[in-house]
């Protein structure tokens, strides 16, 4: 039986936490969660890694990441089985921030982009994420997937490609020009390390495949280097040892520190230039666009993964203080060299597979990956370059859910079909903020267009109307069906201004109007003027109290024998009589 047990109340915050705790929280949920926490810990170590190589910075910032943020999001979020930190989601709006910026304004963009979630969190924008349509989100993703795979092609066939820059065609282009460079050996070496990580699941082995696939590679390539290199020439197979070096607490090293998280400020660490940055208001400025960018796709992805998690688990998250969380956690990360950290779907799934029942898990996952960090930076640093491509490889083709894309063009009406295309291609060629913000604008298009097909307006024979029954021939019936708004307002009243010329009084049957916008408002009392100028009567019937009051606060009122408003039609019936007998 539950055990129900008193909880601080934090308005709005930790509600995942207490939600946990509310249900009864016992030994046996802190073993799985332990057990859980273990699971997604293992995963995260490689993942984390690759996806800070792959972001342009050296791979201990992924794993803070996963530190620091993981744990503070889960205990300040709002839903209980979310894993936060590092995904492949970032790459594509971090790579050129660190490209421009360097390492610390990346950090102090994530840190920017921390305060605005925090604000979204509690102004209650959580909800919004529904507005967000799935053609959109699929195009953006499966561009991302595109550009990640893109970015390890040099890792993975060994080219000596250099640094890449910021935009698709260009490196592309690098790539196919650098081709004849390539290194069989590190080819092989990603190739074997790609396979054993698609052929692990048919195993149904408990270990994650991620983790073999990066043992395994890095074994070879360490008996590549030991046997078949040359130590006065340098390694053949290029690792994470070989390509990173770190100076931390007056020690240097190759490779990943075995040094825990401690405070960094990140406006003293290096520039895009090597240099250390200088804060300053122009600097704020200049990062305030990224980290908008940063925070939009940090709600986006966050509240995707807990509505996922909700639907696994017949849970329910609290949106606005998942905000706050992954606010939180964005805002205190950078402070210890964490990079921008989300829930990540993969995490999650894998997560609430392994029994996890709190989110406990995520704070265990943390723990697993200090502990990896402290203990086995040395073997860490043996994971060769071309092995974490692989596994890159794997995370953009599960992100680009191909699948759905094709199902989505062949199935989709072509005005989604449109907005996915060109969401899609945007990311690719330019980047993810423009591709969403002119996806949201497409499909804002398409919707209002859909909705003015909607609003109709037509006229009504009377004589075969239950409600109102036969009207003199001076007398018309119109009933307008749909909301009028800027893209069906005019429309729908355009038909008003050609009634017959012998028609003296029109009613107009609005039951099924369910709101109005300024811009109806606005066409509305158009058209009573120049119906008034033509001597003709407006009866408005069926609109709702609060329409009125709104047409009384824009000036449109009652005038007798020029415009009233009915509940009924028979009452709208009655009226128009009362006015033709009076006129006559």
């Amino acid at each position: 039986m539950a055990r129900h047990r008193p909880f601080p109340r934090l308005p709005g915050i930790a509600t995942g936490l207490r939600a946990a705790w509310q249900d009864g929280y016992g030994l046996d949920d802190l073993r799985r969660d332990v057990l859980a926490g273990l699971t997604i810990g293992t995963v995260a170590v490689p993942l984390s890694m690759a996806l800070a190589i792959a972001t342009g910075v050296p791979p201990q910032h992924g794993l803070y990441t996963a530190i620091v943020a993981g744990a503070i999001i889960a205990l300040t979020g709002g839903s209980r089985f979310n894993v936060s930190g590092p995904t492949a989601a970032f790459v594509v709006i971090l790579f050129p921030i660190v490209q421009q910026y360097g390492l610390g304004g990346l950090l102090i963009a994530s840190m920017m982009a921390g305060l605005i979630l925090v604000g979204l969190g509690i102004a209650g924008m959580g909800r919004l994420i529904q507005y967000v349509p799935y053609p959109v989100v699929l195009g953006f993703t499966a561009g991302i997937a595109v550009v990640i795979a893109a970015l390890q092609v040099p890792d993975f066939l060994g080219l000596e490609a250099g640094q890449l820059g910021e935009h698709f065609v260009e490196n592309l282009g690098r790539i196919l020009t650098s081709l004849p460079s390539l290194d069989p050996l590190e080819l092989g070496i990603g190739a074997f390390t790609l396979g054993v990580m698609l052929l692990w699941p048919r195993l149904n082995m408990p270990v994650p495949a991620p983790l073999i696939g990066l043992v395994v590679g890095a074994l070879v390539a360490y008996a590549v280097n030991r046997w078949i290199g040359d130590p006065s020439t340098g390694n053949l197979v290029e690792t994470i040892a070989s390509r990173f070096t770190w100076e931390a607490q007056g020690e240097t090293g190759s490779g990943i520190p075995p040094i825990a998280p401690s405070f960094v400020a990140p406006w003293r660490l290096p520039g895009a230039d090597g240099e250390p940055l200088e804060l300053s208001f122009e600097l704020i400025r200049a990062l305030l666009g990224p980290a908008f960018a940063i925070a939009m796709l940090g709600a986006i992805e966050s509240l995707l993964c807990a509505v996922v998690s909700d639907g696994l688990t017949r849970t329910r998250h609290d949106p606005n203080a998942e905000l706050i969380g992954q606010g939180l956690g964005n805002i205190v990360a950078p402070l210890f060299g964490g990079i921008t950290a989300t829930a990540a779907i993969a995490r999650t799934a894998t997560n609430i597979r392994s029994g996890a029942r709190s989110p406990i898990a995520a704070v265990v996952h943390a723990l697993v990956v200090l502990l990896a960090v402290v203990a086995l930076a040395g073997l860490l640093g043996l994971v060769p370059m071309a092995a974490l491509a692989a596994l890159l490889f794997i995370v953009a083709w599960n992100m680009g859910e191909a699948r759905h894309f094709v199902h989505t063009l062949r199935s989709a009406p072509p005005g989604d079909v449109a907005i996915l295309v060109t969401c899609f291609t945007l990311t690719v060629v330019f980047d993810m903020v423009l591709a969403v913000a002119v996806g949201m604008g497409l499909a804002a298009a398409l919707f209002v267009r859909r909705m003015s097909l909607l609003t109709q307006t037509e006229r009504v024979d009377a004589t075969t109307h239950a409600s109102i029954g036969p009207l003199p021939d001076e007398v018309t019936l119109y009933d307008i069906n749909g909301p009028l708004f800027f893209g069906a307002a005019e429309k729908a009243l355009t038909s008003l201004r050609m009634v017959d010329p012998n028609v003296r009084i029109v009613i107009l049957d609005m039951h099924d109007v369910p709101s109005m916008d300024g811009t109806a408002i606005v066409a509305l009392k158009a058209l009573i003027d120049e119906m008034h100028r033509e001597g003709v009567a407006l009866v408005l019937v069926g609109l709702p109290a609060r329409i009125l009051v709104t047409l009384r606060r824009a000036g449109i009122r009652r005038t007798h024998g020029r415009l009233t408003w009915c509940r009924e039609l028979p009452h709208a019936r009655k009226v128009a009589l009362r006015w033709l007998d009076r006129s006559a």
